[in-house]
């Protein structure tokens, strides 16, 4: 059995329902590495959602945060975070989300992130546009990079890699009315979609920070594709661009 847009965007609710109840509350924090944290209510969520899957669709494949990858037995992919934003939240910064993508047969299909605090659905399905709470949302219409509003994001090896997104940041930050760092990869590109930014880029990635991003960001209107230009933006290592399309090329002029 195939999920609709229905169907994921009823998991992202009542997954994002367990944030909302464990939020401001003391939690149970583990540390993956210096600054990557994971708490017991990505667990739960996590939980939730491949119960749910596993019971409801099963035999696809699974990219998960917490419990990794699963091997299906079909052409059904999902990509679930199931807290996408966790530092902020262990901290009770009001800026997480929860993210599930499913694609088939190699194509990405469904999108749903879930801004549980602020009730915020953002929901996609292939081909037939890009919606927030159920209202059609289009990219911003910015043209000039010096005009635009950027948002990114750092890897979680910040401290001892080269690749540390700070040379492009700074860059960025001199030619635009400025970059934003929310700490999310979701939801930023979620507001991308939104018009709410005109672009965001971030290196590092796994492909459940972005499945569902992009595809909502396409359907709005967005160019997405990996820092260098390809079409394929999951391919690894995931380094992604999504842009409106008034800005890409100069984007991709100055990531490349």
């Amino acid at each position: 059995m195939r999920p609709t847009l229905s169907d994921i965007e009823t998991l992202a609710r009542n997954a994002g329902a367990i944030l909302r109840e464990g939020y401001d509350k003391e939690h149970d924090i583990k540390y993956k590495s210096e600054i990557d944290l994971v708490t017991e209510i990505d667990h739960a969520s996590e939980k939730y959602l491949l119960g749910e899957i596993n019971s409801r669709f099963p035999g696809g494949h699974i990219f998960a945060e917490e419990s990794g990858e699963t091997q299906g037995q079909n052409e059904d992919v999902w990509y679930i975070d199931p807290l996408d934003g966790t530092v902020n939240y262990a901290h009770r910064v009001p800026i997480f989300c929860v993210s599930i993508g499913f694609a088939s047969h190699g194509t990405l299909e469904l999108g749903a992130v879930y801004d549980p605090l602020l009730n915020e659905m953002f929901t996609a399905e292939r081909g037939k546009g890009a919606f927030l709470n159920g209202k059609q949302i289009h990219t911003s219409k910015t043209s000039e990079l010096k005009k635009s509003l950027l948002v990114t994001g750092f890897p979680y090896d910040t401290w001892n890699t080269p690749r540390n997104n700070f040379d492009y940041f700074i860059k960025l930050a001199k030619m635009t009315q400025g970059v934003r760092r929310l700490g999310s990869a979701a939801l930023d590109g979620c507001y991308v979609a939104a018009g709410r930014f005109d672009g965001f880029w971030e290196l590092s990635l796994k492909p459940w920070d972005v499945a569902a991003a992009a595809l909502i960001a396409q359907e709005a209107g967005a160019r997405v594709s990996s820092i260098d230009g390809n079409a394929d933006f999951l391919a690894q290592p995931i380094s992604v661009i999504i842009s409106t399309a008034g800005i890409y090329d100069q984007m991709l002029s100055e990531l490349k």
